[in-house]
């Protein structure tokens, strides 16, 4: 049995430039009982309100390319678990292209990650410079099924890696992990010296606080080559299974000292893999796959800048890849470094809670991403299972969350947070206005291939707010409430459509807790779903003479 959890609904607008006489539009709201209830609506020729944005025909965005999403064995686990059916189920939303998610993209790492059951890599063979036991047995029972089970449904899709670590003997440490752990790996905790050695610097406003002194790849001319010969191995292994890399980095965040597979590089160490070593074999080897920069992780735009700076490194990357902090220097690179061509490469985990804070979360930095010039977004796990375990022992989100007692799946918030972009913002869509969350509002305008307009927007507040957009001559007014959300659908003789796309976390509810008084948490707030009915404390204070309480009670006590 599969459930999805519908508290969510999205605005639908049709409206082509070119036709500004009056027109008539389905409004679709949902509930839990109640989806997709209909009235009509339509566009104003004039407002009281300033529009937040307005688009006249003549903007010339950023050509959004593809959504895609990372094939882990944890995944391949979790959609192992459901019937067959119900697996077909699965892979039909996430990528045909009549589904919900349209998925054309996917990533997978070379060797293990943190979703991996544990670690392994192609080869673990002490000195094996002519990589003579290099093999991808393990990949052909997890990840290649998993991929050719999402082919099946969308032939066309492209495909890109990186690695979370070399092999283990290509390390200074000799082991798969940065740092050591005595509840999570086995390895000796005296090694850990060489992450800081005696360095002092520390800067506790960005991520990494401290800075790796030293490569935690093997810097020596020999390891270094035969570490890129890996790499074209890899792609010449993958493209025998009918799975064509089109793109590759070098490594995933090579500034999270992980105690699970990762590996730590310095800027002077990237620098010259890339420049000396990948990028030049890969052109010899592999002259139709490109080489971006990433995955970058790391707020410091100091490091990224020196990267960036080296007067080889157009000749070597055709763009960039950002996650998590890196998304913070995005507009700042982007501004000085035009040439390039930017993507996100992961969608932020969380930690295993499945609820609407995520998904408002994930909204918001799609319309981050998407609003400062990336051209493709990338998720992580679409699947997992009994919270969302690693591997190492810690919880992350997905999409879509598997019991492995009953064989079910529930469609996560989540899940149509990521709907109501990629189900509209098709490839090929232009993004031409955006506002970010800062106000809690994001607002975002797109213009799809089939030259229709898509207008998304999020709410998340506790208040209801009025929008207002301007869309060439014409203006669509809205109240974004904080109860549910809207879908419009203009009908027209012509049966052009746009979407319009309303994000809203559910429910804010205020309640008392005396404990607590700084000014930073004042506000506490319950977030509650239908579908579950239960609500989720947060330790916050707010005065229970307050409206706002008052307010909130009234609410609780009508549902």
């Amino acid at each position: 049995m599969i459930r999805k959890t519908t508290l969510f609904s999205s605005l639908a607008i049709a409206l082509s430039m070119g036709t500004m006489n009056a027109q008539s539009y389905e409004w679709i709201s949902s509930t839990e009982n109640n989806t997709w209830q209909q009235s009509k609506v339509k566009l104003q020729t004039n407002t009281g309100h300033t529009p937040l944005l307005e688009i006249n025909g003549s903007e010339n965005g950023t050509v959004f390319k593809a959504w895609g999403t990372c094939f882990n064995e944890l995944g391949w686990d979790a959609l192992n678990m459901l019937p067959r059916k119900q697996q077909e189920i699965v892979l039909q939303q996430l990528f045909a292209p009549g589904g919900d998610l349209k998925f054309t993209m996917g990533r997978f790492s070379m060797n293990a990650n943190d979703y991996a059951r544990d670690w392994y890599s192609c080869d673990e063979v002490s000195g094996d410079f002519q990589l003579k036991h290099f093999n991808i047995n393990r990949d052909k029972t997890t990840l290649i099924p998993f991929i050719k089970a999402a082919q099946q449904y969308n032939p066309d899709m492209t495909f890109w890696m990186s690695p979370w670590s070399p092999p283990s003997w290509m390390k200074i440490n000799h082991y798969y992990s940065v740092r050591s752990d005595r509840n999570q790996n086995q390895m000796p905790p005296l090694s850990d010296v060489a992450l800081y050695e005696d360095s002092k610097e520390k800067n506790t406003q960005v991520f990494p606080q401290q800075l790796a002194v030293n490569d935690y790849f093997i810097q020596d001319p020999r390891y270094l080559q035969t570490y890129a010969n890996y790499f074209c191995k890899f792609i010449d292994a993958y493209k025998e299974q009918g799975i064509p890399i089109s793109m590759i980095m070098f490594q995933n965040e090579s500034w999270s000292y992980t105690n699970y597979p990762g590996c730590a590089w310095t800027a002077e160490g990237i620098i010259r893999f890339n420049t000396e070593y990948l990028a030049p074999t890969l052109k010899k080897q592999h002259p139709e796959v490109k080489l971006y920069l990433g995955t970058i992780n790391t707020n410091r735009y100091e490091v990224i800048d020196q990267v960036l700076s080296d007067p080889r490194m157009p000749e070597t990357i055709e763009g960039v890849g950002l996650q998590w902090e890196g998304g913070q220097i995005l507009s700042k690179l982007r501004a000085k470094y035009p040439q390039y061509k930017y993507v996100q490469t992961e969608s932020e985990c969380g930690w295993g809670s499945f609820d609407w804070k995520a998904a408002e979360h994930t909204f918001g930095l799609m319309n981050h991403y998407l609003g400062n010039g990336c051209e493709e977004y990338t998720f992580w796990n679409a699947i997992l299972y009994d919270g969302g375990f690693s591997g190492w022992g810690w919880k992350q989100n997905a999409l879509i969350h598997v019991d492995s007692k009953t064989g079910s799946a529930t469609y996560t918030p989540e899940y149509y947070a990521v709907k109501h972009y990629s189900h509209y913002v098709t490839p090929g869509s232009k993004v031409l206005a955006y506002k970010d969350r800062g106000d809690r509002m994001p607002v975002m305008i797109v213009m799809t291939p089939q030259k229709k307009q898509v207008v998304i927007a999020g709410n998340f507040d506790e208040e209801a707010k009025e929008l207002t957009v301007k869309l060439g001559t014409r203006y669509l007014n809205v109240t974004l409430f904080s109860e549910y959300f809207h879908r419009k659908v203009e009908k027209q003789s012509c049966r052009k459509e746009s979407s319009i796309i309303e994000f809203r976390l559910f429910a804010a509810v205020y309640r008392n807790v005396s404990s607590l008084s700084i000014p930073l948490k004042s506000i506490l707030f319950l977030r509650f779903s239908y579908y579950h009915r239960f609500f989720t404390l947060y330790p916050f204070r707010v005065k229970p003479t307050s409206n706002r309480f008052k307010r909130a009670i009234r609410i609780l006590s009508s549902i």
